[in-house]
């Protein structure tokens, strides 16, 4: 029992919350805006496989990781911007578009990499790149206990803490934000004020490709330094989760990412010290509270009305 106590406030279980919600935090975000923008993307878990898959092998190649960084964000807007051709062009029904190249991703990601590393598996020796070291901040790392915490993390880290204040300005206080939200409620409405409802629906999910290709590559090239088939673990699958927990909130989905993260990082510090407590259980309660914040915030649910419903230019 000192053992479950003890790691509920322990500062390297704090610190790896936050690194652990890094992925969940930017996939999430970009899964967000996708859908303020009424596309629903149930391929996220694919994407961030094949971002993970293209930061790996062009860092361990190149021996770049920055170039690493800049694949594995190609890799994941490419992906996404075939989704937005499916959907929004084509207007293939959005969850059958989002299952299939979630199947492809993953798929594709184990042929390719079995294609250019054959030695790896079956006993042969992993693959490895290298990987980022931590970004102390001057002065604030120094802080007893808050500096180990918060101020040592990963400079992406950093990054994906620093979005959400910025795209909530840019949703929430500009013009182009108010038309942007306006697509995922009324692409109709949009269309006759001369909004181009395709092309804002091409722009949501190139930025929720970037963040998700962002978010594998911290998998990859930040966090292990390895790839493998179940990089992403469904982390995808979770973002969505937690954008639906957060009631499309940025500040609510920033707190469902860490709480997710901190849970992970307790139950793994509970396997550590040799604590036999059914760790799932602990990963599964996101999805249970999911469940329940869609039943009590049913009636004022910030979901977009038109989430998920193709646009066909002049109905009403």
């Amino acid at each position: 029992m000192s053992d479950v106590l003890e790691a509920l406030v322990n500062f390297g279980v704090l610190a790896g919350a936050i690194r652990i919600a890094t992925p969940l935090l930017l996939a999430a975000l970009g899964e967000m805006v996708t859908e303020r923008a009424g596309i629903l993307n149930l391929g996220l878990d694919g994407t961030i496989t094949v971002s993970a898959f293209g930061s790996f092998v062009v860092a361990e190649k190149a021996d770049s990781l920055w170039l690493g960084v800049v694949s594995g964000v190609v890799a994941g807007v490419v992906l996404a911007l075939l989704m937005a051709v499916l959907v929004s062009s084509i207007k293939v029904e959005q969850v059958v578009a989002g299952l299939a190249l979630n199947l492809f991703g993953i798929g594709m990601s184990f042929y390719l990499f079995r294609a250019v590393y054959p030695q790896s598996g079956a006993g042969g020796e992993m693959p490895q790149s290298g990987t980022f070291g931590f970004t102390e901040i001057p002065v604030l790392s120094g802080i007893p206990g808050l500096g180990e915490i918060v101020f040592s993390q990963h400079w992406l880290t950093y990054v994906a803490i620093g979005s959400c204040p910025a795209l909530w300005y840019l949703l929430n206080r500009t013009q182009s934000g108010l038309e942007f939200r306006s697509v995922g409620h009324n692409p109709a409405a949009c269309d006759m004020r001369g909004i181009s409802v395709t092309t804002t629906q091409y722009l949501a999910l190139a930025f929720g490709g970037f963040m998700a290709g962002l978010a594998g590559a911290f998998l990859s090239v930040f966090s292990s330094g390895l790839f493998f088939v179940d990089v992403a673990s469904g982390r995808g699958w979770i973002a969505l989760a937690i954008v639906i927990f957060g009631n499309w909130r940025i500040g609510s989905i920033l707190i469902g990412s860490l709480f997710f993260g901190y849970l992970d990082a307790y139950q793994l510090s509970l396997q550590a010290r040799g604590v036999d407590v059914p760790h799932q259980l602990l990963l599964a309660l996101p999805f249970v509270l999911t469940i329940v914040a869609l039943v009590v915030n049913r009636r004022r649910s910030k979901e977009p009305l038109h989430l998920g419903v193709p646009y066909f230019r002049g109905e009403r």
